[in-house]
């Protein structure tokens, strides 16, 4: 790795690296991605597998005000997290012998169950009536469903990603905030044109989910259609190559080989790992509960909460799609980077707790932007990054670990945020 960083590669630059990790000669000829098209579906895949819980998590309003007095952000977050990380561990242990694209396609219709599950059941059982908590179990156990979804889907997305070149890895996490921007915006526009009342409340909510609904179901086209064009199949082709070669060279591996290949991977990508679930400690603890219920003020009233998730969400995107221009190629600095956002948590305790400028919606404001911004360019980074310090056919394997990782990360910092106490 070069010491500090560089523009993103081209695609064939990065295709030399696939080609020195297998021993068979592939085809010169590399096919293009005419109109970016495969650009444009894994940044469209990455909005899909994010958005549920993005709707979920929008919706707060809606399931705070039928369930007064439950932290519902925390309970989803937790929910979500923990399942998401049970299934995943079982995903990655099993990789070498499962099919990626029946897990991404059973995920994404899993998505689509879990979606319709609030709208139905508000339809035909709350009906914007309060106090029905059986309702909140039932809207639980899909935020549940969608982190088996979830699981199934990001792991087999970003673990096939891991072995093209990095801007389809790009593609996928900046799609991951175009999602929050999507749903910022649609929270925006749902606020301002629905009155705040039980009848808006619901408009909301069905608003969100229906557009999740909509969105997967493009998704599902896309994925599919991706498998046909000339340069996914110029890749798996790559792999599959890699593989046989494998296979001449030590057999097929039994189950104490994948193990102990598994703990290789793990040890290749373990920094970038760690760096990742600091990432997903840090902000997970601060937010969206901190921004939420901690700060408040007397200008902007609700909008503020609004708004600053708005702020995290649109520069969470450009962290995101810097990896497009700039790439640091270094993974040490990358994770010491990580490290430092730990002075996030002093920097926000004075924003509660200090000198009363800092008290105020600027240093807020652009602290929660900050945020956002470190957050999607560190874990666009160290996603690039993992999957290439091994071989192209553990590549998919590889990034399926750093999913492990970031799902860690985020299952820690939602109970973190539970202590987020200030």
């Amino acid at each position: 790795m070069g010491l500090a960083g560089r523009p993103t590669n081209t695609e064939p630059d990065c295709e030399s690296s696939l080609l020195l990790s297998t021993t068979t000669a592939a085809s010169p000829t590399i096919p293009k991605d005419k109109f970016n098209f495969a650009y444009i579906i894994h940044f469209t895949l990455g909005v899909g597998f994010l958005l549920p819980w993005n709707a979920f998590i929008t919706a707060v309003d809606y399931f705070s005000a039928i369930y007064p007095g439950v932290p519902v952000d925390r309970i989803f977050a937790v929910a979500y997290m923990l399942v998401g990380l049970c299934c995943l561990a079982v995903i990655v242990c099993y990789a070498h012998v499962s099919d990626a694209y029946v897990r991404i396609n059973v995920g994404l219709a899993v998505f689509v169950v879990s979606l319709l599950i609030v709208p139905v059941m508000d339809a035909v059982y709350i009906k914007g009536r309060v106090g029905l908590y059986g309702g909140f179990d039932v809207s639980v156990a899909a935020i549940a469903l969608s982190g088996v979804a979830d699981a199934l889907v990001q792991g087999g997305l970003v673990g096939a990603a891991g072995e093209l070149p990095e801007r389809y890895m790009q593609a996928i996490f900046a799609g991951t905030a175009g999602s929050g921007v999507l749903v910022s915006f649609m929270r925006i526009i749902s606020k301002a044109v629905y009155t705040q009342d039980e009848i808006g409340l619901r408009k909301s909510a069905n608003l969100y989910f229906a557009v999740g609904i909509v969105v997967m179901a493009i998704c599902v086209v896309f994925y599919n259609v991706a498998h046909h064009l000339p340069v996914m199949k110029y890749y798996k082709d790559l792999k599959t190559q890699a593989v046989i070669e494998e296979k001449k060279e030590k057999g097929s591996l039994t189950g104490a080989q994948w193990r102990s290949v598994l703990w290789e991977i793990v040890g290749s990508v373990k920094w970038s790992g760690i760096g990742i679930v600091l990432v997903c400690l840090v902000t997970l603890a601060i937010f969206p509960g901190y921004i939420t219920e901690d700060v408040h003020s007397e200008a902007l009233k609700d909008w503020y909460s609004i708004l600053l998730i708005t702020g995290y969400n649109v520069f969470d995107l450009v962290g995101k799609c810097l990896t497009s221009v700039y790439l640091l190629e270094n993974a040490k600095i990358a994770v010491g980077g990580c490290f430092a956002r730990l002075l996030f948590f002093p920097l926000f305790l004075g924003c509660l707790h200090g000198p009363e400028f800092f008290r105020t919606e600027i240093p807020v404001t652009f602290l929660t932007c900050l945020l956002g911004l470190t957050n999607g360019y560190l874990t666009s980074v160290l996603f690039i990054l993992a999957p290439k310090m091994v071989s192209v056919q553990h590549a998919e394997t590889a990034g399926i670990v750093m999913v492990l990782f970031l799902i860690l990360g985020l299952a820690t910092g939602s109970i973190l945020a539970w202590f987020w106490v200030v």
